[in-house]
Order: structure tokens, then sequence, then C-alpha cells
């Protein structure tokens, strides 16, 4: 159904809901921010050291990338920070004119394991790169990614692991609520970035609803539900999505972060996600592992050796248009750069084009049909 557009109002940020579904809880809307307009379902591609992987910015601009995803803790410890600020802000340091958002560098932090330690004050960890020692707390978190220039910035936050026992998950949660309150006394509103908060909780349903709540009087720009994608069962990570997408306004948007599948973007979607990034469509795509509309490849096996066919014959992409089967698996054999090059250019454009087959399927009433026929395809 139609509805009356809800905004956020803010100086250089705003949402506009356009339409929800009248089946599910897709929705279709626009996210703008001081460098453009974001188009709702999107996919953001994984730019972790300030590049996405194999790819030119115009490149991404072709294949209708809207806004891409840095890194903190990569940034951070190299090139770092104010050395970025010098040379204009990450925008300008990459040459990427379009919106950016920025992680906290939480969940790269707590993945180091025995290499951090939590407190109160925020996480003191040893570099992967050359073993030295540094403090991140919420408040140079968000110095970090103003430095950087994003255009949206995430709260700090504790990933919790899984699987975790209901009082680790319980005093991280609410110590990430504590955390999100510090980041927004950090952030600079004037400088016009937008600040989303993200939920915790687990896989407890009550810690995800008493976060949200939480984070909700705090008041953010946009919430984002993290902690999932962590190795849990994906009927799991679903439900966890499908409960807590609900507990956050409809005027702000929704962020699944670090997800996933094509059929986890379908199905975030279908419960309520209008935002999505995840490393998938470009580590799979050095790994020789290619997305199509009938599920996916590994260019590496011998049954493609010989194989004149486009990699999809549904797809658009330019590798499609322009090379064989045959072609891209002897690139992938002789460890060519150049497999990684098209591999991550037609897996970018598959994700890409996904959402935005979704967003026409939103806009025509057709979104069931399309969410059936995309499962139907795969079983062929």
């Amino acid at each position: 159904m139609d509805l009356t557009p809800a905004e956020t109002k803010m100086e250089n940020f705003n949402f506009t809901l356009l339409k929800k579904d009248s089946l599910t809880q897709a929705r279709l809307g626009e996210i703008r921010t001081r460098r453009g307009l974001i188009e709702t379902p999107i996919f953001m591609p994984v730019g972790t050291q300030g590049t996405v992987k194999g790819m030119l910015p115009e490149t991404l601009l072709d294949l209708g990338a809207q806004i891409i995803l840095g890194n903190t803790y990569h940034l951070y410890l190299r090139p770092g920070h104010e050395l970025i600020r010098q040379l204009g802000g990450l925008h300008t340091f990459m040459n990427w004119p379009r919106p950016i958002l920025t992680d906290s560098g939480g969940f790269q932090v707590f993945s180091l394991g025995k290499l951090c330690k939590i407190s109160e004050e925020g996480v003191c960890f040893q570099s992967h790169l050359d073993g030295s020692r540094h403090n991140l707390t919420p408040e140079f978190s968000i110095a970090v990614q103003e430095a950087l220039g994003s255009d949206i910035i995430m709260a700090f936050d504790e990933c919790v692991p899984y699987p975790s026992t209901r009082e680790y998950v319980r005093d991280a949660t609410e110590r990430s609520t504590r955390w999100a309150r510090r980041s927004k006394s950090a952030w600079r509103q004037e400088e016009g970035s937008a600040l989303f908060g993200i939920v915790q909780g687990g896989m407890y349903e009550d810690l995800r609803r008493r976060s949200s709540e939480d984070l909700l009087s705090i008041g953010f720009g946009g919430y984002a539900v993290g902690g999932l994608s962590l190795g849990e069962e994906i009927v799991l990570m679903y439900d966890i999505m499908e409960f807590s997408l609900p507990l956050l306004p409809e005027d702000r948007p929704r962020y699944i972060m670090g997800v996933g599948t094509p059929e986890d973007l379908v199905e975030g979607v279908a419960r309520g996600a209008d935002m999505f990034d995840c490393v998938m469509p470009t580590r799979n795509a050095r790994n020789g592992v290619l997305f199509t509309n009938s599920g996916k490849i590994s260019i590496k096996q011998s049954r493609y050796r010989e194989d004149p066919n486009p990699l999809d014959p549904e797809c658009t992409c330019y590798v499609c248009r322009h090379y064989s089967r045959a072609y891209l698996r002897h690139l992938f054999q002789a460890n060519e750069i150049l497999s990684s090059v098209l591999n991550t250019q037609h897996n970018l454009h598959y994700y890409l084009d996904l959402m935005k087959k979704i967003r026409a399927a939103i806009q025509e009433g057709t979104f069931t049909e399309f969410r059936r026929d995309f499962y139907r395809k795969r079983q062929q």
C-alpha cells in the first residue's frame, strides 16, 4: 500500500518511506545524504581498506553502486585517519563521489579474540599488522569516522560471539547501550553525517527488545541489527531478523549488518530491512565462486573447461556479454589478476541488480511473485 512519506528531519540526512508491500514487510524508500540519494532496499559493497578489492570507482558507478562501506579499524591502522583527513577525507582519497558508511571497528577488534581486552572504557587491542597496542573507545571510534568524512557513522558496540551464555550476552548488550550513549555524545552532528545505533542481544528476544528500546530512547538517524551471520543456523538468523526489525521505527532506515547470501537479502527485505553489506560477493569472486540467477557456480570445476557459454545467460553485465565460462576458468586456474577483476565485477553486478529488481517488484506490488520466482529458478 502507498504511504504518506514519513521523513527523518536532519539538515543533511533524511529517510523517506515511499511504499510498503501488502503481503510482506518489504519497504521501498529513499535516503538523502549530503553526497546524494540512496534508493532502498540497497546492498553496500565493502571497501575495507579504501578500495572495493579489484574494482575501479568508475566501474562501481557503472554497476550502480550507490553507497559503499569503509572499515574504521583497518583505515585507522593503515594509512591512518589523520593522514586521510589531511588528504581531503576518504572520498577524495579513494576517488569515490557517493556516500560512504563506516563501521565502528568493533567487529574487527572483537574478532581478534585474545589480542583484545574489553573494559567499560573501551577495547585495548593488539594490531594484526605489527603487534602494536591501541585503545578504541566510543569517543575515539566516532572521531576516526569523522576524520574519514563518513556520511553514515556507526555507534561503537560490542559484537557478541555465537554461541554465548545469556549472562555474557546481557552484560555485553548493556555495555553496548552505554557505549551508544557515549557515541552520540561524541558525534558532531553539525559536520553533516548521520549516526546509526546498533541493536545487539544475541539470540535472546527479550535482550533484543531491551536493546531496541534503549537505543530508541537515545535516538539515532537509523538503526542496525548487529550480531547476525556469526555461525548460527539460518532459520534462527531469520527468526531474529523477523523479531527485531519491527521493533525499529518505521521512519528510520533499518540495516542488517554483515548479511549475506542472495537468499539472505531477499528474506531480509521480506522482513523489513532496508540496507545490507557483506564481503561475500567480492571474497567469493576471488575464490572462483560466482552468483547466477540459477544459483552459485564454482568456476574452477573441470566441466567448464570447454564451455563456450556466458556465466549466466540471463545476466547483462560486461563479463557475461564478453567472456565465456571457459575463459573465466582459464584465468582462475592460471591465477591471473584479471580473474579476480572479472569475477568481482560479475558478482557485484549480480548483487546490485538483484536489489534493483527487488525495488522494482515492491514498486509494482509484485514482490511476493518475485520472491517465488527467485527460488523457483534455483530449483531447476
